[in-house]
């Protein structure tokens, strides 16, 4: 079911790079391509939170492509995907992606999923938000995009980060149609 689907996962320098992690693990279980962008800011945001390496991080896509490759085959409209993800998405991808700017290629790949009418998450990750922020959301909304910040649902009694962690990347892949068998579900049991 899942074999034929292919997502960019997008991951940016903000904070949360778990959500990127968790997403390419999970995608992977489910039998899902992936094609990976990873920002200079990300590899160090990995190093700050996790004792995974980059390199390590790269292994767990099917294809990972240098930040700096505006070649590569996911800034093409012409390479089918089912669309992209940026976990974690800082409010400088945001930006960049909102006004059209395309200085790396996460943000080119972002540009060429939104023109295709292609399916593009971002899991905006900062906290207040200033009216810029605000605006930047409102205009990628505006062009098709989903704005999906990873805010924990606590009507599922998690036991653990890991568990808040898996229900949102679960809630993010609800709107690929992809269910990961690990969100629980508002009052399913009724």
């Amino acid at each position: 079911m899942n074999e034929n689907k292919k997502i960019i996962v997008g991951i940016s320098g903000a904070s949360g790079v778990i959500y990127g992690i968790r997403l390419l693990e999970t995608l992977r279980e489910l039998g899902v391509e992936t094609h990976l962008i990873l920002s200079k800011a990300a590899e160090m945001t990995l190093a700050y939170e996790t004792d995974i390496t980059p390199k390590e991080l790269r292994g767990l896509a099917d294809k990972s492509y240098p930040i700096a490759d505006l070649g590569a085959a996911c800034s093409s409209g012409s390479f089918p995907t089912s669309g992209m993800i940026v976990a974690p998405c800082s409010m400088k991808s945001l930006a960049e992606i909102a006004t059209g700017v395309t200085s790396s290629l996460l943000t080119r790949a972002a540009d060429v999923v939104l023109k295709e009418r292609r399916r593009l998450v971002l899991m905006a990750r900062e906290t207040p938000l200033t009216n810029v922020h605000l605006q930047n959301m409102l205009t990628v909304s505006q062009m098709g995009g989903v704005i999906a910040p990873p805010v924990p649902a606590f009507y599922t009694k998690p036991e653990s980060l890991d568990d808040m962690v898996d229900h949102s990347i679960g809630r993010i892949l609800d709107l690929f149609d992809i269910d990961t068998g690990k969100v629980k579900r508002w009052r399913t049991d009724d």
